[in-house]
């Protein structure tokens, strides 16, 4: 074979591995963590590293809609969508939980036309936690429920002691230390929704009242759940595993179009 095909050969392997490190060069900026609890210094092949330990919402059981007794804990690799409601709430909690709703099915259409490559809706939770159990019980949450199309699978109603609930929302959720926030410790009544991780690390606040600020957590959840564990250090072949296919695809087409113009000139000479 000719200079000339290798040539055009190792142009066309280079070309997609060029555009493979432009992409991870500027990679898509990651939604930020919220709230350090410290660092650790640790070696890596000869290096010092500091690490942050960043706060990890601790768990909580409550009771969802169907009677059932439910927690954190059983939500793992999960990425969780949390907001704070009451059933009879006038003001902004209906439209809290109808762009909930959107948000659910939004996520339910993507997960249908496979553009998150998973087979159904089970890698996030949304969790909508009553700041008025006493009114709120299982029967009334679940009538409110039904009436807002709520997908008992992977959206909680969750009901409990108030106590623990309203620690969970100020000392583990953190929503008194937002900013234009001002969270009463006897009535938490908030449009905000926090995104939190798979390692239960928060991500994010957002008003669920704005349609702008619901689209962009739509958006953060797809990047979390694309988020590569930063632990897992994969060699150069798993990370260029993707590219494998249009790789080959224009090595082949490339090679057979060498190949090809290369017998076409050898049986066609120039006079």
């Amino acid at each position: 074979m000719s200079k000339k095909a290798w040539l055009a050969i190792c142009i066309a392997v280079i070309v997609p591995l060029v555009f493979y490190g432009i992409a991870r060069t500027y990679s898509v900026a990651m939604p930020p963590r919220f709230f350090p609890d410290s660092t650790v210094t640790r070696i890596r092949d000869g290096k010092e590293f500091t690490d942050t330990i960043w706060h990890q919402v601790a768990n909580i059981s409550l009771q969802n809609q169907l009677g059932e007794t439910v927690s954190l804990d059983q939500l793992k690799g999960k990425v969780i969508i949390i907001d704070f409601f009451f059933t009879h709430c006038a003001s902004i909690c209906p439209i809290l939980t109808h762009n909930m709703r959107r948000l659910q099915d939004a996520l339910h259409f993507k997960d249908k036309t496979k553009q998150l490559n998973l087979e159904d809706t089970s890698f996030v939770q949304f969790l909508s936690l009553t700041v008025d159990p006493q009114h709120d019980s299982v029967p009334v949450m679940k009538k409110y429920a039904d009436r807002y199309g709520v997908n008992s699978d992977i959206w909680w109603m969750l009901t409990g002691p108030k106590k623990t609930i309203y620690d969970f929302a100020l000392n583990e959720l953190k929503l008194g230390l937002q900013d234009s926030v001002s969270v009463d410790s006897n009535f938490v009544h908030t449009d905000y929704i926090a995104l939190l991780d798979k390692d239960r690390v928060i991500r994010g606040y957002y008003h669920g009242t704005d349609t702008n600020a619901m689209a962009r957590l739509g958006s953060d959840i797809v990047f979390i759940m694309l988020e590569k564990d930063k632990n897992r250090r994969p060699t150069i072949f798993v990370e260029l595993k993707p590219l494998a296919i249009p790789i080959v695809v224009i090595l082949l087409g490339t090679t057979l179009g060498v190949v090809y113009f290369s017998r076409k000139s050898k049986n066609n000479p120039i006079a």
